[in-house]
């Protein structure tokens, strides 16, 4: 399938997708068929109705045809489909991505870390802190992360990518205590990106890997769900010092576009507060020693 086709199928697929999980009741109109009704969810002139488009405009919409539609356009058929603010900037991501290449405004994006990104990594000494692009390549962290992340950090492959661990690596589901969790946001995440990047190949080579390899994955792709992540809570389970509890925050670098800093923190007094005191000093040691993985 081509980039154009595989763009259609996945603007169908989301649309039809929010779509069939909304009844009339929720959107406020009358159901009529009562249990008759042979659709699921909403029909597509309902949709229509509440964005305020013509039928035969948003069943072109439904297509996978969003070459040419305005903001007010899209704007209405979010609130039609009752979006979050993930999806409904997804939606636009995806119209966006059918507009001429002159005409996306695409931001350049850079996988390089820059000396002076490291020297922020390497500053902040009391919390894991790490940067990583779209596709969740670990591309630089300090030491706290690398010794956090040493069972990400095994698999010899540079750079180490947390998508394919999750999905790939049975040492995941013990690490991430709550491994459903974090394969619904990684999915989510990298289907946010693939609205924004179709045509990013090493993205679509991924995302091609992972469909391959894991039937985890592909339930989860096939759902179009779209999240952001930029602020929560990790537990992880480290081999060397169990379980940690971390709030993250998730911060993007304005002069380098595709680029997410992420530092993880435990209020004091906590475990796992004295969980990353431990993994600290064992961080110390183990890097002296040789033994702590570089990104």
């Amino acid at each position: 399938m081509d980039i154009r086709a595989e763009h259609r199928a996945q603007v169908k697929e989301f649309l039809v997708s929010r779509r069939e999980r909304l009844t009339p009741q929720q959107a406020g109109l009358p159901a009529y068929g009562g249990s008759n009704r042979r659709v699921k969810g909403l029909r597509r002139e309902e949709v229509a109705l509440l964005a305020g488009v013509s039928v035969d405009y948003y069943v072109r919409m439904e297509r996978g045809n969003l070459a040419g539609a305005s903001d007010a356009v899209l704007d209405g058929v979010a609130n039609a489909l009752q979006l979050d603010e993930a999806e409904r900037a997804h939606l636009f991501d995806l119209a966006r991505a059918a507009g001429p290449t002159t005409a996306r405004g695409r931001r350049v994006k850079s996988d390089g870390v820059t000396d002076g990104l490291q020297q922020v990594l390497d500053a902040i000494t009391e919390a894991p802190a790490w940067v990583r692009n779209a596709r969740h390549d670990l591309l630089a962290a300090n030491q706290l992360a690398r010794a956090l992340y040493a069972p990400v950090l095994a698999d010899p492959r540079r750079p180490a990518n947390n998508a394919r661990f999750v999905y790939l690596d049975p040492a995941a589901r013990e690490f991430f205590s709550d491994w459903e969790r974090a394969a619904d946001d990684i999915a989510a995440m990298l289907r946010s990106e693939a609205g924004r990047n179709p045509r990013d190949r090493q993205l679509i080579e991924l995302i091609g890997e992972l469909s391959t390899r894991s039937e985890d994955f592909r339930t989860r792709w096939a759902a179009h769900n779209v999240r952001f992540h930029r602020v929560g809570r990790k537990r992880l389970h480290h081999p060397v010092v169990g379980a940690l509890d971390l709030d993250f925050e998730a911060m993007e670098f304005p002069a380098h576009p595709g680029l997410t800093l992420l530092v993880y923190t435990a209020a004091a007094g906590t475990r796992a507060a004295d969980g990353l005191k431990v993994l600290a000093s064992w961080a110390a040691t183990a890097e002296q020693a040789g033994e702590l993985a570089h990104h």
